[in-house]
């Protein structure tokens, strides 16, 4: 994917091998209304964007409503062409895996979700974890939208 590629030159590791494949999987909540626009994105150590991994809705004119990921790419919409679906159901699951660059586990990298959802709020960082062995696998909770978020890899 864009991001491994991406965060790969970023950190000089362009070696497809020493990549591996990461899930995400954000179970939202019965919040009832129309589909959640969600967005998976990256920041390193200092907080700064890294690249976006997913992005759930689309239509671009909405995306101002990922307040977080607006600001952190500067709406970069070249950077999620290819990697954009339809937006996700009331109590539906959204799965994705992608190959991330080993260098990026455990060097205090996060991955960030936000949410937004029409006449429902928009959550800027809804779910922020580590990308981190020690969390792989383990559900954190959202905090309006998505009930849990898991990394596993």
């Amino acid at each position: 994917m864009k991001l491994a590629l991406s965060v790969a030159a970023a950190t000089t590791l362009a070696v497809p091998a020493l990549a591996r494949p990461v899930t995400f999987e954000a179970k939202l909540k019965n919040y009832g209304g129309n589909g959640a626009y969600v967005v998976m994105y990256v920041t390193d150590v200092a907080g700064k964007y890294r690249g976006t991994l997913w992005m759930a809705g689309g239509k671009a004119k909405y995306y101002r409503h990922l307040s977080d990921w607006q600001r952190a790419s500067t709406g970069a919409l070249a950077e999620i062409d290819g990697i954009t679906g339809a937006s996700i159901g009331s109590g539906k699951t959204l799965k994705v895996t992608v190959d991330l660059a080993d260098a990026l586990i455990d060097a205090g990298y996060q991955i960030h979700v936000d949410t937004a959802v029409e006449d429902g709020l928009d959550q800027p960082s809804e779910v922020v974890v580590p990308l981190s062995t020690g969390a792989s696998g383990q559900a954190a909770p959202g905090k309006a939208h998505v009930k849990t978020f898991t990394v596993t890899f």
